[in-house]
């Protein structure tokens, strides 16, 4: 549940790689996350962008009255390339663990394609699934969660625009419209499902706006410390801690 909360409100175009970026940066960040003013469960990333290369690795679990009921984790790595603000991912793992059951899922790309999707222990076919090799040009979710959730500089807000793919669902995820709020910056965003998800899923709902929250920091950047979301399971939002 939880990881499908993020999925839809974030569920965060990408390019071969261009001209190395200039400098080093590093991103770390903790959000708090909260469903129907309930706390659920804490995500938190760390990734440096060293030249037009990025890694970044998350974590996802869950918290608070949540956990007693069931402890549920994501870990993930992801690795790829960036040319201005289009990232290419080589390479994402992911390690989950329901509370049910333990698996493992990687994909593997090739300019830009994902090549390879394979998940230990297998799951079982479903006509529904997407073919890899029909989605050139989408991000991982962590890729995608990387790419909104980071540091940008002043100007630079609200710039996301990009597809993602997790080995069975595609969807895309954008934000726009930024509106100053004294210091702060206010975008509006938009996550779309739009293939793999069941007729049940499409039905009940296709779209989830969300708006996301840029504060200044010290060094003249911007950071994003709030996300506020509709969700299939009530309003939620995602504060940094």
């Amino acid at each position: 549940m939880i990881k499908s909360v993020l999925i839809a409100a974030l569920a965060l175009g990408a390019a071969l790689p261009g001209a190395a970026v200039a400098e080093r940066t590093e991103d770390n960040a903790t959000f708090h996350v909260v469903i129907r003013g309930i706390s659920a469960a804490s995500l938190s990333f760390s990734a440096v962008q060293d030249g037009n290369r990025y890694a970044v690795s998350g974590l996802l679990k869950s918290t608070g009255i949540a956990a007693l009921f069931r402890k549920i984790s994501y870990r993930a790595t992801a690795k790829g390339a960036v040319s201005r603000a289009h990232h290419t991912p080589f390479s994402y793992v992911e390690q989950a663990d329901t509370g049910k059951k333990k698996s493992t899922s990687t994909m593997s790309y090739s300019r830009g394609v994902p090549s390879a999707v394979q998940y230990m222990p297998p799951p079982e076919g479903r006509s529904k699934d997407v073919d890899p090799a029909t989605q050139g040009g989408t991000v991982d979710t962590l890729t995608a969660l990387y790419a909104i959730l980071r540091d940008v500089d002043a100007g630079q807000e609200c710039k996301v625009s990009l597809k993602m793919y997790d080995g069975r669902y595609v969807s895309s995820i954008a934000i726009s419209k930024p509106k100053k709020a004294d210091d702060s910056v206010i975008c509006e965003g938009q996550y779309v499902r739009i293939k793999g998800f069941s007729a049940k899923e499409m039905a009940e709902h296709t779209t989830f706006p969300f708006t996301l929250t840029y504060q200044p920091l010290t060094n003249g950047r911007m950071r994003v410390t709030e996300v506020v979301m509709k969700s299939i399971y009530g309003n939620a939002a995602m504060k940094r801690r």
